[in-house]
């Protein structure tokens, strides 16, 4: 991994949202993502294209929906990257992560929007 691409991408709010959210919750699908940011689906995949095109994210299919995880690949030193940030920094994160929790428990979320 590059640390000037991994550094590149992160520098944009909306894909270091996204991939913070990722993070915390481990798995997130696109519509979870949208509610969670109040944006527009196109512009939360366009941003998680670029994510997974800097091979941060791996996404995976279940039916029409699909699914982001942070690549376990990813050196350890951009993990503990992502790590201090999001524990430094969960205020930035805090009316995301409400938004989330209004949408119920995983299961009920994803039946819900997937």
């Amino acid at each position: 991994m590059d640390p000037v691409q991994f550094y590149k991408c992160l520098s944009d709010e909306t894909r270091l949202r996204c991939l913070l959210l990722i993070y915390h919750e481990q798995e997130l699908c696109v519509c979870e993502l949208t509610g969670a940011l109040r944006e527009i689906q196109p512009k939360v995949s366009r941003h998680l294209a670029q994510l997974r095109q800097c091979e941060i994210l791996l996404d995976r299919r279940q039916g029409q929906w699909i699914f982001y995880r942070v690549n376990p690949d990813l050196p350890q030193w951009a993990k503990q990257v992502l790590d201090d940030t999001l524990v430094g920094n969960m205020s930035f994160l805090e009316e995301n992560l409400s938004s989330l929790r209004r949408m119920g428990d995983r299961p009920a979320r994803v039946q819900a929007c997937c």
